[in-house]
């Protein structure tokens, strides 16, 4: 009985080995199967680390095999990312800017090895930020206050132009620019006000004197038409009394003076008047 438990437990014993020996098989090749491949997500590239070392081939979106326990992938983000930077600087004329930008960026896929071995995965505060700063004060400083309130759309290419120099060597690119907003100190929005104020006046007063200038050229005008018409009235008034005077003091004989073949005063023009003037007489 002993021998037969013996071989029994033997038996047992083998079988839990091979057992043991088995799942442990089974579980090392399914890890070493995992380990094989990797899912590159999407929107994002994968970059190729080997013991350490950054290789320069990338890896494009979906399934692929890498070296178990050798090869790591780093996943680096391709989409679209948004950063807002607020700064204070100063303007041509020393006036105190607060300015908030805003930029929509990308990593450009070709570059996802480099930038990850150059300069990492945190490549906004790194690299995008500090341009940012950087442009915005040295643009700024081009500008008066004034002008950057009027030439907001030059700056704002400028800026951009300026951050995009810092960037793009990185491999990073500018999809969207905005400046959010410029604020100035109390005192230069009060001068504004007030320089708003007097630009107006002076429209209003220019306007005003052109207005009176055109009433007083057409009160002249019409004085000289008044005038005109005043004399012509008068002349006609004139020419009447002078005929009726004639009428009264004429006895109706046509004058006999002459000088030559030709009268020295010729009535002709007036005959027509003096006659129905003689009617209405009689």
């Amino acid at each position: 009985m002993d021998i037969n438990n013996n071989n029994v437990i033997n038996v047992n014993t083998k079988s839990i080995k091979k057992i043991v020996i088995i799942v442990i098989i089974v579980a090392v090749v399914a890890v070493l199967g995992l380990s094989s491949f990797t899912v590159v997500k999407a929107g994002h590239s994968g970059v190729i680390v080997n013991l350490g070392k950054v290789s320069d081939t990338v890896l494009e979106e979906g399934l692929h095999f890498k070296i178990p326990f050798v090869s790591e992938i780093v996943q680096v983000d391709n989409r679209v990312m948004k950063t807002e930077v607020e700064s204070n600087a100063a303007s041509k004329d020393l006036q105190t800017i607060s300015s908030k930008v805003s930029i929509n960026y990308r990593v450009n896929r070709s570059s996802s090895a480099d930038i990850y071995k150059n300069v990492g995965s945190d490549f906004t505060n790194v690299i995008v930020n500090p341009a940012i700063q950087e442009c915005v004060k040295s643009v700024a400083a081009k500008y008066t206050a004034e002008q950057l309130i009027t030439n907001r759309a030059a700056v704002s290419t400028e800026m951009e132009d300026a951050i995009s120099q810092k960037i793009n060597p990185y491999g990073l690119s500018i999809e969207v620019f905005n400046i959010v907003n410029f604020d100035f100190s109390e005192e230069f929005n009060k001068a504004i006000e007030a320089k708003q104020t007097a630009q107006q006046e002076a429209l209003k007063a220019e306007q005003d004197l052109a207005r009176i200038k055109v009433e007083a050229e057409q009160t002249i005008e019409k004085a000289k038409a008044e005038a005109e018409a005043f004399k012509l009235k008068n002349d006609q008034l004139t020419e009447k009394i002078i005929m009726m005077e004639f009428v009264d003091k004429w006895d109706g004989k046509m004058p006999s003076v002459a000088s030559g073949s030709s009268a020295m005063f010729d009535i002709s023009s007036y005959i027509g008047d003096i006659e129905k003037a003689a009617e209405k007489t009689d």
